[in-house]
């Protein structure tokens, strides 16, 4: 009888280690690319994925990321799961054009958290217009970079060439604010949800500008890439005292097709129906929108926020 007690608790004993096994073999783990440890991506996606790993069935790790281009490209190569990426940036990689020379379709759009603001930051008085930048030296962003595409954009509609009529250099936003805080750049542009924390950082040290948008080139510069639309930087964002007019972009994120429809559901629904909480966490939490984050179409989105966004009567696209 001892015998089969004994049989009987060893068989219940190793049931139960298997089945605890099988729990955690069920979790699904998901990782998040954000951007460099300077910027909003990072400081964000931080929040994102230590919310939704608490409060859901799956668990996200936020790592850092080197811009909406290399996180898209980490996507396809089945590196990441989950990105954040700049709404051109995305649009680019799908159609395959400026950044990218081939189509990137192995991934689709979950949603828009918030506007990323073109900010070009200088602590030089004298640089008031974009056209002020002749001659100086700019940091641009790293080479490839979705801002440097911004810069790009923004300097043409004002009839500047980057390699032509300024001095560029190629820095990250860390890196550029602390040039700034050195002299040894006239101004950055720097694009991510404002208040920016190398900005907000830099203008602790020194009086910080961003400099504005006249509407006659933001009009030219959206009717040539519609991505962009006007946006404006409250007065005394960085303890400038006027307000700041500027175009912006969509901060998406991303997600690989073959995550589950599940997960990213338990993702978006999760960050989405708790708002105020996630906005405790990050102050960008108080810019969650149902109707934004369906709002950009150039990229079908994934089933698993559809069915999200269903649940709030909005009907987004799929791929077939």
């Amino acid at each position: 009888m001892k015998k089969v007690l004994t049989l009987v608790l060893i068989f219940v004993l190793v049931f139960s280690f298997a089945a605890c096994g099988s729990k955690e073999e069920t979790v699904t783990k998901l990782t998040f690319a954000t951007g460099g440890e300077a910027g909003t991506y990072y400081a964000y996606g931080t929040v994102l994925a230590q919310y939704v790993t608490a409060n859901s069935d799956i668990e996200v790790t936020a790592i850092t990321g080197n811009g909406s281009k290399s996180n898209v490209e980490d996507i396809d190569a089945g590196d990441i799961q989950l990105a954040f990426c700049q709404s051109d940036v995305m649009s680019y990689a799908y159609q395959g054009t400026s950044l990218f020379q081939s189509p990137v379709d192995s991934f689709s759009a979950v949603c828009a958290l918030y506007m990323e603001d073109v900010q070009i930051v200088t602590c030089d008085e004298q640089i008031k217009t974009v056209a002020d930048l002749k001659g100086k030296t700019v940091s641009v962003g790293a080479v490839g970079s979705g801002t440097y595409f911004n810069a790009v954009d923004v300097l043409s509609v004002y009839g500047l060439d980057v390699e032509k009529d300024i001095t560029p250099v190629y820095q990250s936003f860390g890196d550029s604010t602390e040039s700034l805080k050195d002299n040894k750049i006239d101004a950055a542009f720097v694009v991510a949800g404002a208040p920016t924390n190398s900005i907000v950082d830099l203008s602790t040290a020194k009086q910080a500008y961003i400099v504005s948008l006249d509407d006659e080139h933001i009009n030219k510069l959206v009717e040539i890439s519609p991505y962009y639309s006007k946006h404006i930087i409250p007065a005394g964002t960085y303890g400038q005292a006027p307000e700041a007019t500027t175009v912006a972009v969509a901060a998406m994120v991303l997600a690989a097709d073959d995550v589950s429809e599940d997960a990213v559901y338990a993702f978006i629904s999760t960050i989405f129906k708790n708002k105020a909480a996630v906005a405790d966490g990050h102050g960008k939490g108080k810019d969650l929108d149902d109707n934004f984050a369906s709002s950009v179409t150039a990229v079908p989105y994934h089933p698993g926020a559809a069915k999200y966004f269903s649940e709030v009567g909005i009907k987004v696209t799929t791929k077939k």
